[in-house]
């Protein structure tokens, strides 16, 4: 799984290649592979940043690879689709920041992983659909609940329901992603923003974003308590107390992740 999946560090911030040539599909042991990885940089308190891209300047990721769901075994099904949903349920929990790298096309599970990280960018080739009702599937990675929640009802209709794809522009005009890069440019763009990461403590960052996710449940009222008891919480943590110096004190922050 190694091979399908590369992973490197550069500092604070890790990235996932996607290595499965010629089109990145996904398989139930890649999918398991990406939820190790994940859970172990959850463990590393070196780690802030996570970049998931590709190698391909045509393929971000085609999604699952459709050749092993060329059969009746609905046990087989069940598998994969588990698979998915618990690898992108981790990547979604991740405790750093995730940024999507897409590079080009982006399809059902390609675009699934990117829609469950935090930040997406793209580069100026890239397209993205979710067109599993065209070959009698649907979304199992989360899709139909994340692209619904990040981009509106209409626009997930569009693009599951009609089998619509978005090019780049008009992806970034919906929200989809959130900026458009040259070709052969998105990796640094990416890293750029993983840098933004380091100054951030690292304990606020994962509290705030489990504050920003929770604001899926609707239950606004119950939110507002929970940020105000998550910031009191920091003062249980080291990093509160080393921003608030380092700021009183004019210099840089070291954050202990703690």
């Amino acid at each position: 799984m190694s091979d399908l999946l590369k992973l490197e560090k550069r500092g604070r911030t890790a990235i996932i290649t996607f290595n499965n040539p010629p089109a990145n599909t996904w398989t139930p042991e890649s999918l398991r592979y990406l939820e190790q990885l994940v859970n172990e940089l959850n463990d590393d308190k070196e780690n802030y940043a996570l970049i998931l891209t590709s190698d391909s300047e045509k393929f971000f990721s085609a999604g699952a690879d459709l050749n092993r769901f060329n059969h009746d075994d609905k046990g087989l099904s069940f598998e994969f689709s588990l698979a998915f949903g618990e690898a992108f349920t981790a990547l979604s929990n991740y405790q750093g920041v995730s940024i999507a790298a897409i590079t080009g096309y982006a399809m059902g599970g390609g675009l699934e992983v990117a829609l469950s990280c935090d930040v997406r960018i793209c580069e100026e080739q890239a397209q993205m659909a979710l067109p599993e009702a065209a070959v009698g599937l649907l979304p199992c990675g989360l899709g139909s609940q994340q692209l619904s929640w990040l981009v509106g009802e209409q626009w997930a209709k569009r693009m599951i329901l009609l089998g619509e794809r978005l090019k780049a522009d008009k992806a970034e005009q919906i929200g989809l992603v959130s900026e458009v890069v040259p070709t052969g440019s998105v990796l640094d763009r990416a890293l750029e923003l993983a840098a933004k990461v380091e100054a951030q403590s690292p304990t606020s960052v994962r509290f705030c974003k489990e504050l920003i996710m929770a604001a899926r449940s609707g239950d606004i009222t119950s939110a507002y308590a929970k940020e105000r008891e998550m910031f009191v919480k920091l003062w249980d943590t080291q990093d509160q107390k080393e921003g608030v110096s380092a700021f009183l004190e004019k210099r840089k922050a070291d954050w202990k992740n703690a």
